[in-house]
C-alpha cells in the first residue's frame, strides 16, 4: 500500500463528509439540551507503520485503552474529552495559523470550502481532540496531520455528542500515559477486511444472574488479536466511529458476522461514573 497516494485519496474523501457539526451544535442550544450535553472531541489516529527494512508497511488505528480510573473502563478509543470553549478557541488559532499549522494543505483547503460557520467548528473541535491527544498519550500536535472530519455521534448513555477528526500521526513517538489509559492499541487497517475479525459483542446487566436475554444487547465488534496473542475487542462509538469512516474513504461495508462468535461484558452501574476501581 502506497502511503502517499492513500493519503491523498483519504483527504480527497473525507472533503465530501457530511458532518452537521453547526446543526448539531445549533439544535441542542435552541432546544435547551446544552446545559446538559457534553460536546468532545476526538482524534483518531492512524499511521503508517514499516518493516525493519522499510520496504513494506500498512496503516494503523492507534487507539487508547481507558483505564480502570475513568468511565468506559476497559474500552478502546480515541483521545479526546470535554470542550473547554475559552482554551480550545484559543488554541485554535494556533492550530489554523501557527507554524507549521496543523491544519493545513489540501484538508485545510477543503475545510474552508464548507464555509465559515463550518470551518470555525472544524478548528475548534479539532484543538480539543489534539490538546487532549498530548494531555492522555503526549502525542505532540507536530506530529499531526489533519485529514479531515467525520460525522458527529452521539452518546446517549453519557449525554455526549463526538466529534471525530481524523489525524495521521507522522512518526513514531514515546508514549507518555496519563492515569486515564491503561496502554495503547494498534489495529492495522486490513484487521478490518477480514471476515473472521467480526464478532458481537454482548452487554448484561449484573443481575441477570438466570443467564436469560431480557437486559442483553448485542453490538457487532472487531476482536483483534496482537502478535502476543493478546485479544482487544472494538465496539461501541469508536467501532461505529471507524465503521464510518472506512465507508466514507473506502466504501466499505460491514461483512456478515458469524452468529456464534460472542463476547460477554457485565455491564456495572459504574461503568458510567469509573469509580469501581477506587472503591
Amino acid at each position: 500500500m502506497n502511503r502517499d497516494i492513500t493519503i491523498k485519496h483519504i483527504v480527497e474523501r473525507l472533503k465530501t463528509a457530511k458532518i452537521n457539526y453547526h446543526e448539531r451544535t445549533k439544535s441542542r442550544k435552541q432546544t435547551g439540551e446544552h446545559k446538559k450535553q457534553t460536546e468532545a472531541g476526538v482524534l483518531i489516529p492512524i499511521f503508517f507503520k514499516t518493516d525493519q527494512s522499510m520496504d513494506n508497511g500498512e496503516f494503523i488505528f492507534l487507539l487508547s485503552k481507558r483505564s480502570a480510573a475513568v468511565p468506559q473502563s476497559g474500552d478502546l478509543s480515541g483521545p479526546g474529552g470535554k470542550l473547554e470553549p475559552f482554551l480550545d478557541r484559543f488554541l485554535s488559532f494556533f492550530i489554523v495559523h501557527g507554524f507549521p499549522p496543523l491544519l493545513g494543505g489540501d484538508a485545510l483547503m477543503y475545510a474552508r470550502e464548507r464555509g465559515k460557520i463550518a470551518f470555525d467548528r472544524i478548528a475548534l473541535f479539532l484543538a480539543n481532540a489534539v490538546r487532549e491527544s498530548w494531555e492522555e498519550i503526549r502525542l505532540s500536535p507536530f506530529n499531526v496531520r489533519f485529514l479531515g472530519p467525520l460525522p458527529s455521534y452521539r452518546l446517549h448513555l453519557f449525554t455526549k455528542t463526538i466529534f471525530p477528526m481524523i489525524g495521521l500521526v507522522e512518526k513514531e513517538w514515546k508514549f507518555h500515559l496519563s492515569r486515564e489509559v491503561d496502554k495503547m492499541v494498534e489495529i492495522p487497517l486490513k484487521a478490518f477486511y477480514n471476515k473472521e475479525s467480526y464478532g458481537f459483542f454482548s452487554i448484561r446487566s449484573p443481575d441477570d444472574t438466570a443467564g436469560g436475554t431480557e437486559d442483553e444487547w448485542k453490538f457487532p465488534c472487531l476482536i483483534h488479536k496482537n502478535i502476543k496473542g493478546e485479544e482487544e475487542v472494538l465496539w461501541g462509538a469508536t467501532f461505529n466511529i471507524i465503521m464510518s469512516f472506512l465507508d466514507i474513504a473506502f466504501d466499505f461495508t460491514l461483512p456478515e458476522i458469524q452468529p456464534e462468535r460472542i463476547i460477554t461484558k457485565t455491564l456495572y452501574p459504574d461503568y458510567l461514573t469509573g469509580n469501581r476501581s477506587l472503591s
